[in-house]
């Protein structure tokens, strides 16, 4: 099988559209197909501080009743998931720009938006095995995580990264760069930490390319190995990027 795997997209649904179409992709109802057979795949994050995230979520949603989701969970999905189960979560980092939204809509369609949502996070695996050694892993996984029984520490890492345990001056946390050990014989394709360009290393990629930021949106090909990226149409914040030295 082919894949398309599109990094983390945080409510940038026209530059979402516009990367769909430019891999190929025409619309077929509600969702959208390629003419070789190839399948749309994800990192996760779809949601939060860009200005359309319940639209990215509806293009998933149908997808997914599609029976052709292939989506790795997220941090501000999983944060999103138990705001919307009613837990006492912040609403900071994003989450507001999303909370926003949903409070815009009616109340019949908040209920309906809110079991729809927790339907879709509820079936989501923590990782995706696309291929026996392809991985989408929205934060990356180590090599003896793979195939290993679900566990909190395997959990926390493939939605947040490998944390130091302290914090950045805005809240968000240090992360190590895992990728830069890795040995494994698994191509490990993640998110999560935006950089200027596909960061390449030891068969991983981080394929964040920061379009909430001002970046691009892009998506990795594979068998390919090939990287197809739109520009994006937000803001463009340099701080937010990171560089791996």
């Amino acid at each position: 099988m082919a894949y398309d795997i599109i990094g983390d997209i945080h409510g940038c649904y026209d530059e979402l559209i516009q990367l769909i179409e430019k891999l190929g992709y025409r619309a077929d109802g509600t969702v959208y197909r390629h003419p070789e057979g190839r399948q749309l795949a994800f990192v996760g994050d779809a949601t939060d501080r860009g200005p359309a995230s319940l639209a990215v979520l509806r293009l998933l949603f149908n997808l997914q009743d599609a029976g052709s989701l292939f989506y790795s969970p997220g941090n501000h999905c999983s944060k999103l998931y138990r705001y919307l189960r009613g837990n006492g979560v912040q609403l900071t980092h994003g989450l507001e720009t999303t909370v926003n939204e949903f409070h815009q809509l009616s109340t019949e369609e908040q209920i309906a938006f809110r079991k729809r949502y927790k339907q879709f996070y509820e079936s989501l695996p923590p990782y995706l095995e696309l291929e026996p050694n392809l991985i989408v892993a929205h934060a990356g996984i180590k090599e003896n995580m793979i195939g290993m029984p679900l566990s909190g520490k395997i959990w926390a890492f493939v939605l947040y990264g490998d944390t130091t345990g302290t914090f950045l001056p805005d809240g968000r946390p240090v992360r190590r760069d895992w990728a830069a050990s890795y040995s494994g014989s698994s191509f490990i394709v993640y998110g999560h930490t935006p950089t200027a360009e596909p960061y390449i290393k030891n068969n991983t990629v981080n394929i964040d390319t920061g379009c909430v930021f001002g970046g691009k949106l892009s998506a990795f090909r594979y068998p390919e190995k090939t990287v197809v990226s739109v520009p994006s149409q937000q803001s463009y914040q340099p701080d937010r990027f990171h560089s791996f030295v």
